[in-house]
């Protein structure tokens, strides 16, 4: 499993834009729980699905203002 990371912009504390909510439903049509979070949205996903994932994430929070996001994508730490 990867835990991947992301953050839209343009960003407002507590009140997050259709870019940010479009992001988040994206990965959760999937099937994935979103840890939605003030600096930092999570969730974890196997390896080979990642790209598609990620792939509807971006185009979703594009097609809905989004103007940057950032990525992160690492090893889940089972221990």
């Amino acid at each position: 499993m990867l835990t991947v990371e992301f953050t839209v912009e343009p960003f407002v504390d507590g009140s997050p834009g259709p870019h940010v909510i479009a992001a988040v439903e994206a990965v959760e049509a999937h099937g994935f729980s979103v840890d939605f979070g003030p600096f930092g949205t999570s969730f974890t996903v196997p390896e080979d699905r990642v790209p598609q994932v990620v792939a509807d994430l971006l185009r979703a929070a594009y097609a809905n203002g989004a103007t940057y996001v950032s990525v992160d994508v690492g090893k889940l730490d089972l221990l």
